[in-house]
């Protein structure tokens, strides 16, 4: 595809927010063109087709209670295909279904009664519960800030509630297995999966962003085009094509954004996925699975061909096994030795199919944590992307529209 000579806004980065982004400057009726050094859209939202098999990269999943979600996609294009609410907590074996008896009050005796914690604990999750679905979501991020951890411990929840419920679900979701994130965090994912539905696109997460790039101008999204400087002129791409631009956005993940913008280095939480195809589920549920020892280094897992069965062919089904926090070693004798202990040796003919190891999950947000960080760096450049917001699909879409009005505005106040 030819590159531009010049734009009224180069975006780097076909991630999310990138991509939100550059929708948003076209409704300005900007002429933006993204720039992306990979061969896709998508950022760390990608989908991967392997013998059949639809291999997200890296084991997610979309909060469907996200204000962006409703704001910025045709939902029902996605097809959104949900997981029941709650866990299936899987100790000695056998797994004890602990759901939200608000939402599912057929649940209620079995959550009531697993072996997770003591009543009081879950009188305590109702508390929780309640108090986060209070007022605007916004306020949570306002909160006194200190590690996930410390503040389930001063609510005071049991340390066995903490290490068969908390630690794999959240430590899962948010690639903190030692619940050292923001409290503000843990209190906006934990309001988001009260309000809504944890779901996946029914052919895959790359599903989102390819949704965003489709309402793109023709011609304008540049894949294999690594941007290599950033400057008041537009951008370098390669090793010499200059493409000149009025406003410059840099919506990379962190660390590549701090190498061309000069931020401060973004710290990264890791993850790694393996995938493995079964003939047979080792469960029927819909529920995510959480390892009840918290031991390691699988968290969750989840049976994606329960969810959709557009990810697994006719007849076979597909096994993700969350590793959050660990890239190294090898990971798929460590996970398929730990889902025998969990399922019993017919894992042990599970077939692998493909093990990611993604060093920049998330950015990590440990306390001190303030979203909402400045998108506006200097002159005609500005930032975008979850490190400026919150580590989540709704942070780097937001993200994306706090830069697009942005930017907005400064080409109307310098257009003279």
């Amino acid at each position: 595809m030819t590159l531009p000579e010049s734009c009224d806004v180069a975006v780097v980065g076909a991630g999310l927010a990138g991509l939100s982004a550059a929708r948003l400057l076209g409704e300005r009726g900007l002429d933006a063109h993204v720039f992306e050094a990979s061969d896709g859209v998508g950022g760390r939202v990608r989908t991967d087709e392997h013998e059949g098999f639809l291999l997200d990269r890296g084991f997610q999943v979309l909060l469907t209670a996200y204000p962006e979600l409703r704001t910025q996609f045709d939902v029902n294009a996605l097809d959104l295909r949900a997981f029941d609410p709650g866990a299936l907590v899987w100790l000695k074996r056998r797994g004890y279904v602990v759901s939200d008896p608000f939402r599912r009050p057929t649940t209620t005796l079995s959550t009531a009664t697993a072996p997770i914690g003591s009543l009081t604990d879950k009188i305590r999750i109702a508390g929780l519960r309640h108090r986060l679905r209070r007022g605007d979501a916004a306020n949570l991020l306002r909160g006194d800030d200190i590690t996930t951890g410390q503040m389930l411990r001063e609510t005071g929840f049991s340390t066995r509630m903490l290490q068969r419920f908390f630690i794999p679900l959240i430590g899962g979701i948010q690639l903190d297995p030692e619940l050292t994130a923001s409290r503000r965090m843990f209190d906006i994912v934990f309001r988001m999966l009260s309000e809504g539905d944890a779901a996946v696109p029914a052919r895959g997460m790359g599903c989102i962003p390819a949704q965003l790039a489709a309402r793109l101008p023709e011609g304008s999204v540049h894949v294999s085009s690594p941007v290599t400087a950033v400057d008041g002129d537009g951008v370098i791409v390669g090793a010499q094509h200059r493409v000149r631009a009025r406003a410059v956005l840099v919506a990379t993940e962190g660390p590549a954004a701090a190498a061309l913008t000069g931020l401060p280095l973004v710290k990264s939480r890791s993850v790694s996925c393996v995938y493995f195809a079964t003939d047979r589920p080792p469960t029927d549920s819909k529920l995510i699975v959480l390892d009840g020892t918290a031991r390691g280094p699988v968290l969750n897992i989840a049976v994606m061909s329960n969810i959709s069965p557009h990810y697994a062919p006719s007849g076979q089904h597909l096994v993700a096994a969350a590793i959050p926090g660990v890239v190294d070693g090898d990971l798929e004798h460590e996970a398929r030795e730990q889902l025998a202990g969990m399922f019993g040796p017919s894992v042990t003919s599970w077939r692998h199919l493909r093990t990611y190891r993604i060093a920049h999950g998330q950015p990590d947000q440990s306390p001190p944590f303030s979203p909402k960080k400045a998108v506006h760096l200097r002159d005609n450049v500005f930032v975008a992307g979850d490190h400026r917001d919150t580590a989540s699909i709704q942070g780097a879409l937001f993200s994306g529209r706090r830069s697009a009005e942005a930017i907005g505005q400064y080409l109307n106040d310098h257009s003279h």
